[in-house]
């Protein structure tokens, strides 16, 4: 059941990207030749019905099967993230140094995997048990902005956030093989900091998924919001392996 998933999961992105690269030759076929539209939109209307399409075959698969299916999507968001944040890495590197980019180091390709088990492991399925506890423990509202909204949000910031960015610490740390004593050091050094930039992006962000996302479509919009926060958080774990490549 799992391949099926990952296969679905990987075809839906590859679906979006071909969607949108055939945005620019629309444009550009629409400006040479008379006849394009006549090409190109149903070409256009084929690619929005195939997303469409894989959209629903991931709906229906986030409701036979939700956690396996949020974990797998979880396990290509992250990673996704983590390449992101070392290419920022990468050129930061390049522009203080001066130097040519492929004199630089390559990609991490083990701190990239480090990222992929820790959303499929831990991140995901923390989001989805954490979330359905929640719901059953205060059920949502028909109206967006309640009072139920804003203790939904005070819980999830200022109770679960706290926790878990431990958590993302001690796990990303023991997965690239950290002692507790570097970690401990690394929570002082960084947690109150990552927690304050924490609340700037996920205050805002857990309002509108709380009161305007679906139950079952919660944990793939933290996912979503989760690349950014990711890019954040593996430039501040792994700061001083950085620091120390560069020095």
């Amino acid at each position: 059941m799992t391949r099926p998933l990952l296969f679905l999961c990987l075809s839906a992105c590859l679906a979006v990207v071909n969607g949108f690269s055939s945005v620019p030759n629309l444009a550009i076929s629409q400006h040479s030749y008379g006849e394009a539209k006549k090409t190109t939109t149903p070409r256009m209307m084929a690619d929005i019905s195939g997303v469409s399409s894989l959209w629903d075959s991931y709906l229906a698969a986030l409701e036979s099967q939700p956690l396996i299916t949020k974990s797998i999507t979880a396990a290509a968001i992250l990673p996704a993230a983590d390449f992101s944040a070392q290419l920022l890495e990468k050129q930061k590197e390049t522009d203080e140094k001066s130097i040519d980019s492929k004199e630089s180091d390559g990609i991490d390709a083990a701190r990239v995997l480090r990222f992929s088990i820790f959303g499929l492991l831990l991140q995901a399925p923390w989001n989805h048990f954490y979330y359905l506890y929640l719901d059953s423990a205060i059920p949502p509202t028909e109206d967006a902005f309640t009072t139920t909204t804003a203790v939904k949000v005070f819980i999830d910031q200022f109770v679960q956030a706290p926790v878990f960015t431990v958590l993302i610490f001690v796990a990303l740390g023991l997965l690239e093989g950290k002692a507790l004593s570097s970690i401990r050091t690394q929570l002082k050094d960084d947690y109150w900091s990552t927690l304050q930039a924490n609340w700037k992006l996920w205050v805002p962000a857990a309002t509108f998924n709380l009161a305007f996302c679906p139950p079952q479509l919660r944990v793939l919009f933290t996912n979503l919001v989760f690349f950014f926060w990711s890019i954040f958080i593996s430039l501040v774990v792994n700061k001083e392996k950085t620091e120390e490549q560069s020095s």
